[in-house]
């Protein structure tokens, strides 16, 4: 298989463009995302190839793109839509807790909704605490939708063309500061299957679980403790909806520890399902430690760059963490 190597960015875009020319039913909605190319560049020079048809610019009411794009794909159109800032979800969620993520169910199979909710998120570039949030958990929450957040820029070009190609609503996380990160990415046409985890790096003494923006975070605390000969395995969700439970249970009885990191708030965060379901496992008799969460702090995020940096977790709380539970 041939690669090339691409931004996280051009692999979103590459992952819409390539769905587009071969599925003249797929639209794209959102706020300035035709001739500014989006609130991330992520869609610069769509609207010269598609055209103002198919590259819809909308007002400035997520509520409204929720609308149409539920709308559109329940009547046969597949569509994408972007919320420039994740945080913003919040406006649209009617649409899709209440008529996306239920329409297939309560037809009966009947009505579909192939819908993409792409959502940039994260903290990291000071946007403060309207504009950083990481609300993956709850959308979790919300039997009928599928939640991605892909951590490099293959899985975001694989991921994307799954979720577009999935006939049920797909909310698609992408985290702001990966944008820039460069990675190989088959220049083949692939996709990755949702709902699996990745093994990134196998190990002996302990599981990270992990996923988004710090994935990189993980892999470096690993790699730090080599020399130290702590033999780390990383499990990288990719898809938080429906979750990979067996990998993930898997890897913990073979470990016997079990470190789950996220951005996002600890308090009802990812974290805690993640916990719960390996203790409600077969893995609970293999533990030789308690599973420990490591996640961002439980409030806004703020705008000063050294307090946002102090949220969430740094590698160096990755490795003092591991090491307290391979030494307990």
């Amino acid at each position: 298989m041939q690669m090339k190597e691409i931004t996280y960015r051009e692999a979103v875009r590459e992952a819409m463009v390539e769905e587009m020319r071969k599925d003249e039913d797929i639209i794209f909605l959102g706020e300035d995302i035709g001739i500014y190319g989006g609130g991330f560049g992520v869609s610069t020079g769509m609207i010269e190839e598609f055209g103002p048809e198919r590259i819809l610019e909308t007002p400035i009411s997520e509520a409204a793109i929720a609308g149409c794009a539920a709308g559109a794909a329940a009547t046969g159109l597949r569509t994408i839509m972007e919320i420039m800032f994740s945080d913003f979800i919040t406006i649209a969620m009617d649409v899709i807790v209440n008529q996306a993520a239920k329409m297939r169910y309560m037809f009966g199979g009947k009505a579909q909704v192939p819908m993409v909710v792409r959502c940039p998120g994260g903290s990291g570039t000071g946007a403060a605490a309207q504009h950083s949030q990481s609300l993956e958990a709850w959308m979790c929450h919300i039997p009928g939708v599928k939640v991605v957040a892909p951590s490099t820029p293959a899985d975001a070009k694989g991921l994307l063309k799954a979720a577009i190609r999935d006939n049920n609503p797909v909310i698609f996380y992408e985290n702001k500061l990966l944008y820039n990160t460069t990675g190989l990415v088959p220049t083949e046409d692939y996709i990755i299957e949702l709902g699996k985890a990745n093994v990134r790096r196998t190990g002996s003494d302990i599981t990270l679980i992990t996923y988004g923006r710090m994935l990189e975070r993980c892999e470096m605390a690993a790699e730090a403790l080599k020399d130290e000969n702590i033999d780390v395995e990383i499990i990288d969700l990719r898809t938080l909806y429906p979750m990979d439970k067996d990998t993930i249970i898997e890897s913990v009885c073979k470990t016997g520890r079990a470190l789950i990191v996220h951005e996002a708030s600890k308090t009802g965060g990812l974290g805690g399902e993640i916990s719960a379901s390996i203790v409600e496992s077969k893995a609970f008799d293999y533990l030789k430690a308690p599973v420990k969460r490591l996640a961002g702090k439980d409030v806004p995020i703020p705008y000063n760059p050294k307090l946002e940096a102090a949220v969430v977790p740094n590698t160096n709380e990755i490795i003092d963490t591991i090491k307290e539970l391979v030494n307990r």
